[in-house]
């Protein structure tokens, strides 16, 4: 299949740093390639030369003439005097774009809260973001383009909108997109691109499947990146231990993972930190009782009653609006609750990281201000850290040491912020978004610290994944003024939206009689997934067979290493083995599906 964009040997540079360095690549129909890297290592230059926004220093890139491509910017606005429906639609009334199912579920999913007459200039930077994502998902482009769509989504919209773009892909669209949403990665990727030292690594699959590709590939090589690989290897023993979603690798993969991961222990030891955690707080940290808030007339929190222990690991999860952020306020004595108390613990040592980073200094250097603070910290895992070892940890190096911080990227202060919240020595940490604007290596450098954190977390985010590896539970801001435990964590909270939304359609179905009718489907789906069970097994059984085959292969080529006519006729059954093993992965993969 042709490629809808082409780069061939590719180079291009800011300054003395060369970012890209002779790659060549391509993107074919029906590809959804994820771009990771660390911030500043030339995520968004690739974008911009693949678009054409960016002509690159030196070699070739070639677009097929008749393909349509959509882009989406973290510059992306629109212009004041248009509306909405003038950007997202061209203009066109209600009739004619409704008329189209899929592009109504788009709007009603992506700007449900929001009048189509209302001007650009009148929107936040979060609503003017979702306007042009979806401006870009309903135009008929070949391909799509997009630069962390997910900022400004809640985890409802985020599963909407990597439903919507399997549904796209699958038609035959194309799509390149950076995010450091691993979830929403993992759900809609077929490739990953890794962009580091001006160079761009291929890896086919999802996240997950990425993950454990750069772990072998760096363990093959014997790669002197001991800190890298061995937070790659623990987030990997997280994700084959999640939940059951992300297990659907061919068996092959699954047991390759396994034997990778047999020494790495659980990301955290729960009751150790719990015990820890009661010495350094005492029994109470946060109690709310009988807590009203209103904003504008309408009620965020109505009359709730809520305790927070010492060591609990809380992660927090709503829609825009419901009153998040307005609750961390509240618990961290930003605000006060319009009736009811909030008693918090006498030794709270409070760390909020808010979503503004107006407290830094833009005319401060990156290393004095930390220095400042404290130059030495004894952390609350106990280990002892410089500042500049922390800095260093937080990819803050060389020339960026003593860099203004006013020259820093949104990622680099946002780092930044989180770095000196640390050296505080917080027993409680309040994180407000924290994934914001961070890199995939930074966020797990993050998760590595916070694994042995031993006091109270609470954490509001929209990464389902970073929300996930973290939490021990997850609560919920349901809209209506109340908050609620979901044991089944974020994919309750999903599934809660989707009845509450689908509560009325059942409603009407049943007094037109319609339960008769779905008896016989239920009937057909339950023989479909016992015969989807079946052939899973059958290939599960073909795939052990020719795997003990490549593995006899490669000990018979070992033993006749000096025999060259063999070893000609050995690796040729082998090659064959191995493309056997990967039309079995294939139609796993699809049986999964």
């Amino acid at each position: 299949m042709a490629n809808l964009v082409n780069l061939e040997s590719v180079t291009h540079g800011f300054g003395t740093r060369i970012l890209l360095d002779g790659v060549s690549l391509g993107i074919s129909a029906g590809e959804v390639i994820g771009v990771v890297g660390r911030n500043g290592d030339g995520k968004t230059t690739l974008l911009r030369i693949l678009t054409g926004d960016l002509e690159p220093d030196q070699g070739r890139v070639t677009r097929s003439n008749n393909a349509s491509i959509g882009v989406l910017t973290q510059a992306t606005t629109g212009a004041d005097e248009q509306t909405i429906r003038d950007w997202i639609v061209d203009g066109e009334p209600d009739h004619v774009w409704a008329a189209d199912a899929a592009r109504r579920g788009v709007v009603e999913a992506l700007l449900g809260d929001m009048e189509l007459d209302r001007r650009l200039d009148t929107l936040s930077g979060g609503e003017r973001r979702r306007v042009g994502l979806v401006a870009v998902l309903l135009h008929n482009h070949d391909l799509i383009v997009l630069d962390e769509p997910t900022n400004h989504l809640d985890v409802e919209a985020i599963a909407f909108l990597a439903e919507h773009l399997q549904a796209r892909t699958k038609a035959g669209l194309a799509m390149l997109v950076v995010s450091h949403d691993r979830w929403f990665l993992d759900q809609v990727c077929t490739r990953i691109w890794e962009v580091h030292d001006g160079i761009v690594d291929p890896y086919d699959g999802g996240y997950a499947a990425y993950v454990l590709a750069r772990v072998e590939r760096q363990r093959q090589a014997q790669a002197n990146e001991a800190r890298r690989q061995n937070l790659a290897r623990k987030e990997l023993a997280w994700l084959r231990r999640g939940a059951p979603a992300r297990t659907s690798k061919a068996k092959y993969r699954v047991d390759a993972a396994n034997a990778l991961i047999a020494d790495v222990p659980p990301p955290r030891d729960k009751l150790a930190l719990q015990q820890f955690s009661v010495t350094r707080l005492g029994k109470d940290v946060f109690d709310l009782t009988n807590v009203d808030y209103a904003v504008g007339g309408r009620k965020l929190l109505d009359k709730v009653t809520w305790s927070i222990g010492p060591g609990d690991r809380i992660g927090l999860v709503g829609v825009n609006g419901a009153g998040k952020t307005t609750l961390l306020d509240l618990l961290a004595d930003e605000r006060e609750p319009d009736a009811g108390k909030i008693k918090r613990g006498k030794t709270l040592r409070l760390g909020y990281l808010s979503q503004t980073v107006g407290e830094l200094d833009d005319g401060d250097r990156v290393l004095e201000s930390v220095k400042r603070l404290k130059e030495e910290t004894k952390l609350a895992t106990g280990r002892e850290a410089s500042a500049s070892s922390l800095l260093e940890e937080f990819g803050f190096t060389g020339d960026k040491l003593v860099a203004r911080i006013g020259d820093l990227s949104g990622g680099e202060r946002r780092r930044l912020q989180f770095l000196r919240l640390l050296l505080t020595e917080p027993n409680v940490l309040i994180l407000d978004e924290p994934t914001n604007d961070l890199d995939i290596d930074t966020l797990t450098v993050i998760e590595d610290y916070l694994d042995t954190w031993p006091g109270t977390l609470i954490v509001v985010s929209h990464d389902r994944y970073f929300l996930e590896r973290i939490t021990d539970y997850t609560h919920a801001l349901l809209g209506d003024g109340s908050i609620a435990l979901l044991p089944g964590g974020v994919e309750e909270y999903l599934d809660r939206r989707r009845r509450a939304k689908a509560a009325p359609g059942r409603a009407k179905a049943a007094q037109e009689g319609a339960s008769a009718v779905d008896a016989a489907p239920s009937k057909s789906d339950a023989a479909a997934d016992r015969q989807r069970k079946k052939d899973l097994a059958r290939i599960e059984g073909q795939l052990d067979k020719v795997q003990r085959e490549i593995d006899s292969l490669h000990s018979a080529m070992t033993a006749a290493a000096a025999d060259y006519e063999k070893l000609a006729a050995l690796d040729a059954d082998l090659r064959a083995a191995e493309s056997r093993r990967d039309e079995l992965e294939e139609a796993w993969l699809e049986a999964a599906e």
